[in-house]
C-alpha cells in the first residue's frame, strides 16, 4: 500500500460506528487535508510533504473510503461527511486550523468551516464539487466513457452489475476524465484505489455517495456563513464551467479566485507544485 511519507497511518474511532483513518506528518500549525470522491488519503502523497515543512498536516480517509471502516448504515451524503470531520477536529481539538480540500472534499472544507468558526482558520477549496444538477454530473463531464458508466449506475439492477465489474482499466478511464493530461495519473495510485475497491460493501457504498447527488448542490446554502478567509483554486480543465465558479465565489463573504494551468479536477496529483505555492503564498 502507497503512504503519503513514511509515518503510519493511524485510526480514530470516534464512536461505535464512526472510525476515520488518518496519518498526521510534519510540525506547525494544524492543516488538514480532505480528499476527492473515490480516493483516500494517498490522494495526497505528493503535496502533504510540501506542506509538512511549515505545518502539521492531517490527512484522512472520508468514512468508507480508503481503509476507513464502512457503516452500511450510513447516509453517505454531505451532511454525514461534514460531521464526521467536524467529530475528527473535534476528537484531536484542533483549533485555528487550515482546512484544505478537493473536489468533495473542497465542497466540506467550506461547510466546516461555516460550521466551525471558532476552529477553522483558513480554508482552501479546490474544484469544489457544488454544482451538481443530476446524478454523478461532474464526474459524468469528463468523458462519453465516464457519462455511459457513472450514468448507469442508478439504473436498478444494471447498476449494481456495472458497478461490480469495475476494474482498474475502468476505473482509469473515468478518472482520467478528470485531468488535463489524463498520462499523469499515476499506475501505482491507480492500482491502489482498485485494491481499495475491493474491500466487502465498498462498491456499495460508492453508489450511495453518488446517490446523495443533491447534498453538494445543498451544501451551497452554508456559503455565505463562512467567516474564515477562503481561496478558491480551479483547474483550468476542472469539471465546473465558469458561471458554476463565479456563483460560488459570489456566496461566500471573504474569497479569492484562483486558476491553475493545465490542471484538471484531480490538481493534488496532476499539478502538487503549483497547489503548493498558491497555498504556501496565500497562508
Amino acid at each position: 500500500m502507497l503512504s503519503v511519507t513514511k509515518a503510519k497511518p493511524s485510526l480514530l474511532k470516534i464512536s461505535d460506528t464512526l472510525s476515520l483513518r488518518f496519518q498526521k506528518i510534519g510540525s506547525g500549525p494544524p492543516l488538514l487535508l480532505i480528499h476527492t470522491i473515490r480516493t483516500q488519503l494517498e490522494y495526497f502523497r505528493s503535496l502533504a510533504p510540501l506542506l509538512a515543512g511549515s505545518h502539521t498536516v492531517y490527512a484522512i480517509d472520508l468514512p468508507g473510503h480508503g481503509h476507513s471502516p464502512i457503516d452500511p448504515g450510513a447516509s453517505f451524503d454531505e451532511p454525514y461527511f461534514r460531521q464526521a470531520v467536524i467529530r475528527f477536529i473535534e476528537e484531536l481539538n484542533l483549533s485555528a486550523v487550515t482546512v484544505v480540500g478537493e473536489s468533495i472534499g473542497g465542497t466540506l472544507a467550506l461547510t466546516v468551516s461555516a460550521s466551525l468558526p471558532q476552529r477553522v482558520k483558513r480554508v482552501y477549496a479546490i474544484n469544489p464539487y457544488d454544482y451538481e444538477t443530476r446524478y454523478g454530473d461532474g464526474i459524468r463531464r469528463g468523458n462519453w466513457f465516464a457519462n455511459f458508466i457513472i450514468g448507469s449506475l442508478q439504473i436498478p439492477v444494471l447498476g449494481a452489475i456495472n458497478a461490480s465489474l469495475e476494474n482498474k482499466m475502468v476505473l482509469g478511464k473515468i478518472m482520467g476524465g478528470g485531468y488535463h493530461d489524463p498520462r499523469k495519473l499515476p499506475t501505482d495510485l491507480l492500482a491502489e484505489f482498485d485494491e481499495v475497491a475491493h474491500r466487502p460493501g465498498y462498491k456499495r457504498i460508492a453508489r450511495k455517495v453518488l446517490a446523495g447527488w443533491r447534498s453538494w448542490s445543498k451544501a451551497r446554502d452554508y456559503y455565505r456563513q463562512i467567516s474564515a478567509p477562503v481561496t478558491l483554486i480551479y483547474g483550468d480543465s476542472d469539471w465546473s464551467r465558469p458561471n458554476e465558479r463565479e456563483r460560488t465565489r459570489s456566496l461566500i463573504p471573504a474569497s479569492q479566485m484562483v486558476t491553475l494551468k493545465n490542471t484538471g479536477h484531480f490538481s493534488a496529483v496532476e499539478n502538487p507544485s503549483e497547489l503548493a505555492r498558491v497555498i504556501m503564498e496565500t497562508e
